[in-house]
């Protein structure tokens, strides 16, 4: 069986999961704009056992998913004793790049502020995302570019997590990935300006891609070329290979927050590198 089949056939799995998750943290709405994606998720752990917050940013292929819908990602992180921040962002194809990664800028000023307002350090920020979230929170850390347009300061950042992400675009991309970048970039675009492998500057926030072989939609190279992008510029990375079996895209980049620790090696693998920072 292929692994595009492979990536169709597991959704089944996942929806499951995800309505038999409990919920027993009430996350705090916040707003950062006037469009009703443009929003953020803030969980506070019952226990807290960590000074780091990790904020993460949806996955969803750009057109799709939203923090409340990622709510299992929030309760798991929090159950870690982690403080959470799931960042939305408007989507396409109504709304197009650079729309997506102005929110993620936008939303990451507007969580640093609501997380000193709240006397919560800041100095120890773990940014990660899946897929499009990916694509989109990796520019982030890594453009200068863009954070000098956007006035983002990314002092507090201390690491980054990318997991599955289209970090370059190609002829390898699948017909999958093609027409999701067809909805998110206007035609004529230059899509170089929001390739995060072309806008990467040199940078000190060490970086962790974690990529499956299997993936079905994401070619496992994308991760290889940013991973050697970064070294060549001095920034620390490690890549790592998915070795659970559970290795389509949905399920390593956002279904390992349905599974624990010792059920799931990748999910202990983005815990453990935190931990370690």
């Amino acid at each position: 069986m292929n692994d595009s089949l492979r990536e169709s056939l597991s959704y089944w799995g996942l929806y499951k999961k995800i309505f038999q998750i409990k919920k027993e943290i009430k996350p705090q709405v916040v707003s950062f704009g006037n469009d009703k994606q443009q929003y953020f998720l803030y969980y506070e752990p019952k226990n807290i056992t960590s000074d780091k917050v990790i904020l993460w940013v949806h996955g969803g292929g750009w057109n799709a998913g939203s923090p409340k819908y990622f709510d299992f990602v929030g309760q798991c992180v929090a159950k870690h004793g982690y403080r959470f921040i799931s960042l939305g962002y408007r989507l396409s194809p109504k709304n197009k790049y650079p729309c997506q990664i102005e929110d993620v800028c936008n939303g990451y000023n507007a969580a640093i502020s609501f997380l000193r307002e709240k006397g919560i350090d800041t100095t120890k920020i773990v940014i990660s995302g899946p897929s499009a979230g990916a694509h989109l929170s990796s520019i982030l850390c890594y453009s200068k570019k863009v954070q000098e347009e956007y006035t983002v300061d990314l002092s507090p950042v201390i690491g980054f997590i990318g997991a599955g992400g289209p970090y370059s675009f190609s002829e390898k991309d699948s017909l999958t990935v093609r027409l999701l970048l067809n909805q998110l970039f206007a035609k004529g675009y230059d899509r170089s300006q929001g390739e995060p492998c072309s806008l990467m500057t040199k940078s000190s926030i060490p970086m962790l891609l974690i990529q499956s072989r299997h993936d079905g939609l994401i070619s496992y190279s994308c991760a290889e070329d940013f991973c050697e992008k970064a070294k060549n510029l001095g920034i620390p990375c490690e890549l790592y290979s998915v070795v659970d079996k559970k290795n389509t895209h949905s399920w390593y980049t956002a279904g390992m927050f349905l599974e624990s620790r010792e059920e799931n090696q990748g999910l202990n693998k983005f815990f453990s590198w935190i931990e370690n920072i």
